[in-house]
């Protein structure tokens, strides 16, 4: 058994990761934790989300006795926090023998000069970067398994790789165009008037500058036009992707491209029947469709998910059973 501490549990994300230790028969939850200033200190988890009554676990604000109780008592944190201070978080617990699983964007690149243009902060963690794997959890079993500081992908990343990274091979060069739809909770649980019920409608956003960009095309070896849009439901992730491949590629050699996913039972692949987010809500797994035009070389893909689940919560929870070997 396993004990993992959660920090940042009143989030979307943090709640949706203790509901699911909390059902697993191998983990145990070690305590949750919000900031010292948050509001929501010492209220129970069930309080702020009813659905989760069957935990009886209070909020508890992270002090230094805290941390030193984490340290003493958990195999592992989550860190289900801000991307600044996860940066800080994350090599504090791994110094003390931890294994951290980051929600955040704190250690997805590799290249710390990202972390400005992207995140906004210098990264002041090189060694722990250094150490730091890509959690997506069908392609890099061995590294996770290996590395106990692990960098959960992010949702629009999870969606648009497990669909395009079967198929580097047959690319022919030209970009890969994503066009992807999120539900809201994408934006977090904090109060803005952008995610509002009533402001909410169709619409792109980041265009040519949203930081999930560079994050799929350093992960797919590939550089990508990505286009995020933000849907007027709560989750959710629909990728539509338009791929041209090689002139001589046929639907076969597709097809065995994608037997890569016969053995991953979270990974659902189909010809010409293409998903909808209502088939993966509240699910562990990613449904991808394609059709491809053997006319004109090019594959439609589009990949669904849960973005608080598959997109983090159920992604992290595959990383702390990879690792722990569970």
């Amino acid at each position: 058994m396993k004990n993992i501490a959660i920090i940042g549990a009143s989030g979307y994300t943090g709640a949706q990761i203790t509901q699911l230790i909390n059902a697993d028969a191998n983990l145990d939850i070690q305590g949750i934790y919000v900031s010292e200033a948050s509001l929501d200190k010492y209220k129970p988890l069930s309080e702020l989300y009813p659905s989760y009554q069957d935990i009886s676990l209070k909020l508890q604000p992270l002090t230094q006795q805290a941390k030193q109780h984490i340290i003493a008592t958990a195999d592992a944190v989550v860190l289900a926090t801000d991307h600044a201070v996860s940066l800080a978080l994350a090599a504090e617990f791994h110094a003390q023998k931890l294994a951290v699983f980051d929600l955040s964007g704190a250690y997805r690149f590799e290249d710390a000069a990202q972390y400005p243009k992207w995140y906004g902060f210098e990264h002041t963690q090189p060694q722990l970067l250094a150490q730091a794997v890509y959690g997506l959890a069908e392609w890099n079993k061995e590294q996770i398994t290996q590395s106990s500081m692990v960098a959960v992908p992010g949702c629009y990343p999870t969606a648009s790789l497990l669909a395009l990274k079967p198929l580097t091979d047959l690319f022919a060069g030209s970009l890969p165009v994503i066009n992807a739809v999120s539900g809201v909770t994408g934006a977090g649980r904090k109060a803005q008037l952008h995610t509002s019920f009533c402001e909410v409608s169709l619409t792109p956003y980041g265009v040519l500058g949203h930081r999930h960009q560079p994050e799929i095309a350093t992960q797919l070896g590939h550089e990508v036009i990505f286009t995020p849009h933000l849907g007027n439901f709560k989750r959710g992730i629909l990728a539509t992707i338009t791929v041209q491949l090689k002139a001589d590629t046929t639907a076969e050699q597709i097809a065995k491209a994608f037997s890569v996913y016969d053995d991953e039972p979270l990974v659902r692949v189909k010809q010409n029947l293409f998903p909808k987010v209502d088939d993966v809500v509240h699910t562990t797994q990613c449904h991808i469709g394609w059709k491809y035009d053997a006319n004109n070389h090019h594959i439609v893909i589009a990949s669904a998910i849960d973005n608080l689940m598959k997109g983090a919560a159920s992604q992290g929870l595959q990383c702390i059973k990879i690792h722990f070997g569970l």
